[in-house]
């Protein structure tokens, strides 16, 4: 007989012995654990469940698992489901309406049995509930925004997919205006789809083919050397071959502009022949006046042919006949005589002076110097400015190089004309070096006298000018 057990003073109450009504109890399970149609409608958060409590028996006195629903309303950023609520709110119910008469050891291995159930629950809802949600990042969208689940819209029933835009070709055949084929033509393929410009030439036989052609309206250029450009448009549909008609090409106007510019040569020869017709009142030779602007420069071969118009004029034969008629009136060289033997001897002696000094300061040394004989008119500015002009021409001239210099030729011709006169004029009239300036003075003189009148009152009587 064994030994009786001592209870222990701390030992806990004895649980009351109800008998387990598993109908009532299943009844209860079923009502409280259906979720009604209002509690799915709403959120799991907002649906404020009792936390269920547990009394737990034990030998030194009992006390209670409380499942606070707080504590599982969020883990981080996970809520969870909503059926762990009901459950656990069911198993509360469950342990209101059932009193197990069981043992300590019993209730604490259920207990655990029930909490590592509900762990593993647990932890298995967290995990996919994770791996299928998709992380927020707080840098993603800016500040008053969410980001919203990206779904794909539903397509409308009997909708067909958008078809891929489809490419032609277009070609054709240039031609001329008589149905020749125009080989080289450039031809460019302008879409209103696409900025590329597509350019092809025409073959020998004027065709051309452009392929992967957008549909839609296009326009088509030709361009060719020596015709006109062309800008067609058409319209192309997709996928087809669209076959141009002829383009005919017309010839551009050609518009040839040609300026003849005579040559140097034939601008002198043209001057030469309005100097060879110009004369005073139409009457006295006026061949050594230039009114041209820029005249050309005299060659030597001219300037030896006006020396030569201008000794061998009728006019000057007469002018040259009454200064010898003077002469013999004034009895000037008195060597000569009287009669028609001493007039004849001043006729020669004053047709030496002046076709000398001629021949010499109008031919061979402005050949030799290449220096122009003729008197340039001026006729702008002031009586002032156009005297002295007109006085200093026999000291000055223009060169043919078109430059102003000294006039060697005309101031050397007369001295030359003078030192000439020595040879023909009688004994005693001769007077040597004297003599030789003096008549080129008087040369000189008569030049300057000429220029004057040349520059304001000749220019008005001249019947021909340049």
């Amino acid at each position: 007989m064994s030994a009786p057990v001592r209870e222990s003073k701390t030992s806990a109450p004895r649980l009351t012995r109800r008998s387990f009504r598993s109908d009532v109890a299943l009844h209860n399970l079923l009502r409280n654990a259906a979720p009604s149609a209002r509690a799915k409608r709403e959120s799991p958060t907002s649906d404020a469940l009792p936390s269920p409590t547990f009394p737990i028996a034990q030998q030194h006195g009992s006390f209670f698992l409380r499942f606070a629903s707080w504590s599982l309303a969020r883990v981080g950023t996970y809520s969870p489901p909503a059926w762990v609520h009901r459950a656990l709110h069911a198993l509360g119910n469950l342990r209101r309406t059932t009193r197990l008469n069981l043992s300590t050891q019993v209730i604490s291995r259920a207990v655990e049995a029930a909490a590592l159930f509900f762990a593993v629950t647990l932890v298995t809802s967290v995990f996919v509930e994770a791996a299928t949600a998709t992380p927020l990042l707080p840098h993603d969208d800016p500040p008053g925004q969410t980001n919203a689940a990206a779904t794909s819209e539903p397509s409308l029933p009997g909708a067909a997919p958008p078809q891929e835009k489809s490419y032609g070709t277009v070609s054709g055949r240039v031609v001329d205006q008589n149905g020749n084929a125009v080989a080289g033509t450039s031809v460019q393929i302008k879409s209103s789809l696409e900025s590329a410009i597509q350019e092809v030439e025409s073959d020998e036989d004027g065709r051309f083919v452009l392929d992967r052609v957008p549909p839609g309206p296009f326009l088509l250029t030709t361009t060719g050397e020596g015709f006109v450009t062309q800008t067609l448009s058409y319209t192309l549909r997709p996928g087809e071959s669209y076959v141009v008609p002829p383009i005919t090409m017309s010839l551009a106007t050609v518009v040839t502009e040609v300026r003849v510019s005579p040559s140097t040569d034939e601008i002198a020869q043209e001057e030469f022949k309005d100097l060879e017709q110009q004369r005073v009142l139409g009457i006295v030779p006026n061949f050594y006046v230039s009114y041209a602007d820029e005249a050309a420069p005299l060659t030597p071969k001219r300037k030896f042919e006006l020396a030569l118009k201008a000794t061998t004029d009728p006019v000057t034969i007469m002018a040259v006949a009454a200064i010898a008629g003077v002469d013999q009136a004034t009895n000037r060289f008195s060597g000569y005589g009287q009669g028609a033997q001493g007039y004849a001897k001043r006729y020669g002696a004053s047709y030496a002076n002046f076709a000398s000094g001629l021949w010499f300061g109008g031919a061979i040394l402005p050949s030799i110097l290449k220096q122009d004989p003729r008197y340039f008119y001026k006729g702008s500015g002031t009586k002032g400015s156009r005297f002295l002009y007109a006085v200093s021409r026999p000291f000055i001239c223009k060169g043919d190089n078109q430059r102003w210099q000294p006039n060697y030729s005309s101031v050397l011709g007369d001295l030359a004309a003078g030192g000439l006169s020595n040879l023909y004029i009688p004994e005693r009239d001769r007077h040597g070096v004297r003599l030789t300036f003096e008549n080129a003075g008087i040369a000189l003189g008569t030049s300057v006298a000429i220029n004057v009148l040349q520059e304001f009152v000749l220019h008005r009587l001249t019947s021909r000018k340049q």
